[in-house]
């Protein structure tokens, strides 16, 4: 191929050479009187120039594409891969470790040239950095679980953002805590088949239930999870939008307890999302009105570090489990409020959900009698310190008056 490309160029060259060589040619002849014709010029044959030049321009442009197509340092790194699955490309090649575990060294060549790491053209060496040639270093790994986590920290060579993030994440602090279990790079992106990120909504919860199986069916069967993974709904949340991608966090932790609400405002405050399902828009802003979201607003305010006692959504519908407000099995369906309640107030009576709005404004047609009090007290209260204020203006201004005619009459 590249003794052709030579060739090819070597050619556009010589048709370049020799149309200036005719030309020149040309200008020596015509300038010199012909013994045998008189005062006749000898003339050339020989192709229009802008045909000479158009021939040229062809020639060379089929080299720059086979210089782009087939350069050497793609064609080295395709031959360097292809040395590699000359043997991974073998299904039945793996590995025993000490444990017992085995590990399989099958490479799918297809999957990795489809992953984002082959389209990019990396090759293999640029992560296994350890491989110069064969024989390959011993594995040193006694376990396949020790195996993934001495391969990971590759992925900080080319994605330090992405590492510098999930430092402090729970993942991360459990496997400093101890947990060689706890989800690695690998663990959830995959290792030679590695997909664009959001590509498909469905897979972030099939990748979470590795290791949170037990979550993924309650998520399942939730309002979200059903939407999602039944229904392939797009626009419901994934377990991404709430704890995060690479700053995960998870609800036992106390900030995300108490920011909860600002993650769940992020669909539910969304005029055009909530006008899609006929949802009303305007929950989050009901909840910081009433007395549970004013005292949650203020401990933010004040402790935003600390864990605090006041309900937030989580509390009342759930973490994963969040059905529908009207399921027979919700939280905060009428029948099972009082159970809901009970947890944060053990002496709660029958009659004590009642005084909970229900994430309404107070309106004829929601909590009238709320209503009106609020109303009543809507106009007397303007009316009254309206009415002190115009009693004390005037007051002060009858005593400047009289004031003033005593002055008057004392003159």
């Amino acid at each position: 191929m590249f003794v052709n490309l030579t060739m090819l160029v070597k050619s556009g060259i010589f048709l370049f050479e020799s149309n200036k060589f005719q030309a020149s040619l040309q200008n020596r002849t015509t300038s010199t009187p012909n013994k045998n014709s008189g005062n006749e010029h000898m003339r050339l044959n020989k192709p229009p120039s802008f045909v000479r030049i158009f021939v040229f321009i062809v020639f060379l442009s089929l080299a720059v594409c086979f210089i782009n197509t087939f350069s050497p340092s793609q064609a080295q790194d395709d031959d360097e891969n292809r040395f590699c699955f000359n043997c991974h490309s073998n299904r039945e090649m793996q590995r025993t470790l000490l444990s017992g575990d085995s590990v399989s060294l099958f490479v799918d060549e297809e999957e990795f040239q489809s992953s984002v790491h082959g389209q990019a053209g990396l090759t293999c060496t640029v992560c296994h950095t350890n491989i110069e040639g064969y024989p390959h270093p011993e594995f040193t790994a006694t376990t396949y679980r020790e195996f993934s986590l001495e391969l990971y920290p590759i992925c900080t060579e080319c994605h330090t953002d992405q590492i510098r993030a999930i430092q402090g994440n729970s993942h991360m602090v459990a496997l400093e805590g101890g947990n060689p279990e706890a989800a690695v790079c690998t663990d959830c992106h995959g290792n030679h088949g590695i997909q664009p990120p959001g590509d498909n909504r469905v897979a972030i919860p099939q990748t979470c239930r590795k290791c949170h199986s037990e979550i993924y069916d309650l998520y399942r069967s939730s309002v979200h999870g059903a939407a999602l993974i039944g229904d392939g709904n797009p626009d419901v949340p994934s377990c991404t939008d709430c704890h995060g991608v690479h700053q995960l966090k998870g609800p036992s932790t106390t900030s995300f307890h108490l920011f909860s609400p600002e993650i769940c405002a992020t669909c539910h405050r969304d005029n055009a999302l909530m006008d899609k399902y006929d949802l009303r828009s305007d929950t989050y802003d009901t909840y910081v009105s009433d007395f549970h979201g004013v005292s949650v607003v203020l401990f933010q305010q004040t402790y935003p570090d600390q864990e605090t006692d006041k309900p937030v959504c989580i509390d009342c519908h759930g973490v994963h489990h969040i059905l529908r407000t009207d399921d027979p099995e919700s939280t905060v369906i009428k029948e099972n409020l009082l159970e809901t309640c009970r947890r944060c107030h053990p002496n709660a009576t029958t009659n004590f959900p009642d005084s909970w709005l229900g994430h309404y404004w107070p309106s004829p047609e929601h909590a009238p009698i709320v209503f009106i009090v609020k109303t009543f007290y809507a106009i007397l209260i303007p009316l009254i310190i309206g009415g002190m204020l115009i009693f004390v203006i005037s007051d002060y201004y009858r005593m400047m008056v009289e004031r003033w005619r005593n002055r008057r009459n004392a003159k």
